[in-house]
């Protein structure tokens, strides 16, 4: 009975060992396809990485924070560019508080609501692109800018657009 006892521990022990060989196999086998599959996660999101980092790149290439040339410019007339071009900034929207028409937007408003400039780019020492609306119809405009020598601040409305409404 003894030999019958050690045999059944034998064969209960052997298909133990068999069922965690398995299991550990089958666990084994998951982990590595969940790992080849994230590397192929991985691989795909850093190509779309490099992508819109070059797509970034190219939309600050006109843009006056980010162009060298025009920054030197500013700073060779004596202004600190991290004051100058929030000031420029909030000169061009305080604009949008005078009473009456706009004194940069070319267009009187149709909706009986006031044209105001939304967004603004600075493209370099010289130039800047706005969008304007009133709240119905809306338009772009290509302005420049210039310091005199009083240090006054002058904007010029070199050419704009109005786009018909939808």
């Amino acid at each position: 009975m003894k030999k019958n006892i050690y045999l059944y521990l034998f064969v209960f022990a052997l298909l133990l060992a068999i069922f965690m060989y398995v299991n550990s196999k089958n666990i084994v086998d998951k982990y590595e396809t969940d790992i080849s599959t994230l590397k192929e996660k991985d691989l795909e999101n850093k190509s779309i990485i490099t992508k819109l980092e070059d797509e970034n790149l190219d939309l600050l290439y006109f843009n006056l924070e980010h162009n060298d040339d025009a920054l030197s410019y500013l700073e060779r007339d004596g202004y600190d560019t991290d004051e100058f071009i929030p000031f420029l900034k909030d000169e061009l929207y305080s604009l949008n508080e005078v009473e009456g028409d706009h004194p940069m937007v070319p267009y009187a408003s149709m909706s009986g609501n006031k044209m105001l400039i939304n967004k603004i780019r600075l493209l370099n020492h010289k130039w800047i692109i706005a969008d304007f609306s009133d709240g119905e119809y809306w338009g772009e405009m290509l302005l420049t800018y210039e310091i005199t020598e009083n240090k006054e601040l002058k904007f010029k409305l070199v050419e704009s657009l109005l786009y018909p409404p939808q």
